[in-house]
């Protein structure tokens, strides 16, 4: 079945309403409701509004903060380090970069490190807002209190998934990579494992560090996701998580060292460069896009189905077709939502036909 269609500005306030009824102040609601949305835009699904009804429940138990703001802990104008104390990590995230693409026409390149952050949503969903302005973004983000995949080599889980991202402006579309240090995802693992499902390949190991596709090896076994790259490279991975969480962790000064477990509390690095301060940004777009038609003329592999992609233009199709049609939402994750608007005694939006 087609999953139900959401005009963006109706489910945008619809998610904005249930964070305000459930505590959250409503700049926070504002901004998270839009990342959220943006998520499913792009293709996101697992870090879209389905997401709300964890958000709903850590505002419940106090394990995400409902108001107040962040603490500066060093400022050089070019670089800034801020305690998230808990609050979301849409928000947080957003304030972050925008404060960075406020300063980094006087410096070029604007730094920052935030920690103790509540959940981040999609690293994807927060490019454009960059990229629209002529602006390069890097953004990491890593989970210290958690443990998802062992070093290379090893076999007990030490590191998390450490998601990366950039966006890079072109005269049309942006090139926007999100990708892990892991070869899956903590949240496709979960879901394959409640549902009884295997991996399409041997992506993980066995607590004994066998390679293995049963997902449940690792949530209910003691296994480990695999790192980037699997059990022949995967120190290539081993190595890009190390470089994310030591970005994070290390230069916020809030990591393994000093965040007890069983904690939600994630350390992010974001970057934001200007090419006016380099070669120019018309030198720079006439690279990207140079890169991005070579890269999409090149002759297609005998297993690709179709012609070469860039990345984000998958995302960026999705999104065009989400603002024409409707925000696609999960059956399951729109009638939890509907649940609770009624507990809540919010009006549901209507679904698209």
């Amino acid at each position: 079945m087609p999953m139900p269609l959401i005009d963006r500005i109706a489910l945008t306030q619809f998610a904005k309403q249930i964070l305000t009824r459930a505590g959250m102040e409503t700049d926070k609601a504002d901004t998270t409701a839009a990342v959220l949305v943006e998520g499913d835009m792009i293709g996101h699904e697992t870090h879209g509004v389905s997401l709300l009804n964890w958000y709903v429940e850590a505002l419940e138990d106090g394990s995400l903060a409902k108001s107040g703001s962040y603490e500066v802990v060093n400022d050089r104008g070019a670089a800034f380090v801020w305690e998230g104390k808990s609050l979301p990590g849409a928000w947080l995230l957003t304030k972050a970069i925008e404060q960075a693409c406020e300063r980094v026409g006087d410096h070029g390149v604007v730094t920052a490190a935030i920690r103790n952050c509540h959940h981040t949503c999609a690293l994807s969903a927060f490019m454009r807002q960059v990229t629209d302005r002529g602006l390069i973004v890097q953004l990491s983000v890593s989970h210290p209190a958690a443990s998802r995949v062992a070093p290379y080599g090893g076999t007990k889980p030490l590191l998390t998934p450490n998601p990366m991202a950039a966006g890079f402006p072109t005269s049309k579309d942006p090139i926007l990579i999100d990708v892990s240090a892991s070869i899956t995802t903590t949240t496709m693992t979960q879901n394959l494992a409640k549902a009884g499902k295997k991996f399409p390949e041997a992506w993980a190991f066995t607590a004994a560090g066998e390679p293995t596709d049963d997902p449940r090896e690792v949530t209910e076994r003691g296994g480990t996701m695999m790192p980037l790259g699997g059990q022949l490279k995967g120190h290539k991975g081993f190595g890009l998580g190390l470089i994310v969480e030591l970005l994070g962790q290390g230069l916020s000064g809030k990591g393994r060292a000093n965040t007890p477990s069983g904690v939600f509390s994630q350390s992010a690095f974001l970057q934001v460069i200007d090419p006016a301060f380099f070669a120019g940004l018309d030198a720079f777009t006439a690279q990207s896009d140079f890169l991005a038609s070579a890269c999409r003329s090149n002759p297609p592999a005998p297993w690709n189905d179709g012609p070469v992609r860039m990345p984000g233009e998958s995302a960026a199709r999705k999104r065009r077709l989400a603002l024409e049609e409707g925000v696609p939402v999960g059956d399951a994750a729109w009638q939890k939502l509907c649940k609770h608007a009624e507990i809540l005694g919010l009006p549901i939006p209507d679904v698209a036909a």
